[in-house]
């Protein structure tokens, strides 16, 4: 049953200065932390992205608190465009604020094409206990990158022509640990018509550990 979503704004202390952000939830207990992050700053990219808010509110209705946020030099948030390298810092920030707000609770995380990246990057640091990954350009980390050894899912549209599928298939044959894998087969980069089916998997993925199971 969906509930009604709430969503707060809220600042976070950055490396750069303060970033913007948005805390969606329910009126339940909370059950863990959800960070997701948003697709490349320099091709309009932010935390209101459409994909972003999706996997957002999946989390959100199986009882996480889902921080949504904006990189650095996006939106209200302060500094410029990091390189990645800031943007990872940036995760990082929100992940550590996030664990002082709710502490003890899992963290989860997630991300869109380049805050898939930033996400995937940073996993293994923040002790992620799951991760959702959309579109992520995995032919853009580094070759001694380590795939996590967390829960993962991997949602990807096979008619993507920015992140094409055959790259990411081509990466995860070379990753010891391999995701679940949704593939969406007339999905494009931007999942237009197919949120519902987004929405689905990752409730579908994570369900079983956070799913909200009666009135609280």
């Amino acid at each position: 049953m969906r509930r009604a979503l709430r969503s707060e704004r809220v600042t976070v202390p950055g490396p750069a200065g303060r970033l913007e952000g948005a805390v969606d939830s329910i009126e339940a207990s909370p059950r863990a932390i959800a960070v997701v992050c948003h697709p490349h700053p320099l091709q309009q990219g932010t935390m209101d992205n459409k994909v972003v808010t999706t996997v957002a509110r999946a989390f959100a209705q199986l009882g996480a608190q889902a921080v949504r946020f904006n990189f650095r030099g996006v939106g209200a948030s302060e500094g410029r465009y990091g390189e990645g390298v800031g943007e990872r810092a940036d995760a990082l920030a929100v992940i550590g604020w996030s664990r002082a707000r709710w502490p003890s609770l899992p963290l989860y995380l997630g991300g869109f094409s380049f805050g898939a990246g930033i996400a995937l990057a940073i996993s293994a640091e923040a002790r992620a206990e799951g991760l959702v990954t959309v579109a992520p350009p995995l032919d853009k980390l580094p070759a001694d990158f380590v795939a996590p050894d967390c829960r993962w899912l991997l949602i990807h549209g096979l008619a993507d022509d920015v992140v094409p599928f055959a790259a990411t298939e081509a990466r995860l044959a070379t990753f010891s640990v391999r995701p679940r894998l949704f593939v969406l087969p007339d999905a494009g980069h931007f999942f237009h018509g197919k949120l519902a089916e987004l929405e689905g998997a990752v409730t579908s993925f994570f369900g079983p550990d956070l799913a909200v199971t009666g009135e609280r």
